[in-house]
């Protein structure tokens, strides 16, 4: 076995746990991991993703709506089996399933982020049916509010490699020993 040098290590650890300072946190760090890691896998910025999880359940995991929608991104039951979400209380799995979600309503809406929040919460043929945002008082304040903590109305359809660079997920390279 090859003994690795301690920086090594220690480089390798400060990868894997590293979460930029501009993302923001929901004062659980493995939450903040998990999010990380589904922006990352899938393509989509987690700054997106938390102000999505903020809006919908205040980053409590066994949130329910009155609707059905249940979890921290708050899958209804079809949208959850549709993206792979078997236990919709589990944080990783509805994570990642909403993250699976969101992307595909960034690509069907080619990265407009308005009509991706719109169909998020009203559904995708809510928002074909009206040309946009629908005209429920709830979608529009949802995605006023998304659209606001977010800040960017466009969201690039990049391949996860691409997307770590655009988003600034990847660590600095350290400066050790200076």
């Amino acid at each position: 076995m090859r003994a690795l040098a301690p920086i090594a290590v220690a480089k390798t650890l400060i990868a894997s746990e590293y979460i930029p300072a501009d993302i923001p946190s929901s004062g659980d760090r493995e939450l903040d991991l998990i999010i990380l890691r589904a922006g990352e896998r899938h393509g989509v910025d987690p700054r997106l993703i938390h102000a999505v999880i903020w809006q919908e359940s205040k980053y409590k995991a066994r949130s329910a709506s009155h609707r059905g929608a249940q979890g921290l991104m708050q899958l209804m039951p079809a949208t959850a089996r549709r993206f792979d979400c078997h236990n919709m209380s589990d944080k990783s799995s509805n994570v990642q399933a909403g993250t699976r979600y969101l992307r595909y309503l960034l690509q069907r809406f080619n990265g407009d982020v308005v009509l991706a929040l719109a169909g998020f919460n009203a559904g995708e043929g809510s928002v074909n049916k009206y040309d946009g945002v629908p005209p429920y008082g709830e979608t529009q304040n949802y995605v006023r509010i998304i659209a606001s903590r977010y800040g960017k109305m466009h969201h690039p359809l990049l391949p996860p490699e691409e997307a770590r660079a655009e988003f600034r997920l990847l660590p600095a390279v350290a400066r050790l020993g200076r």
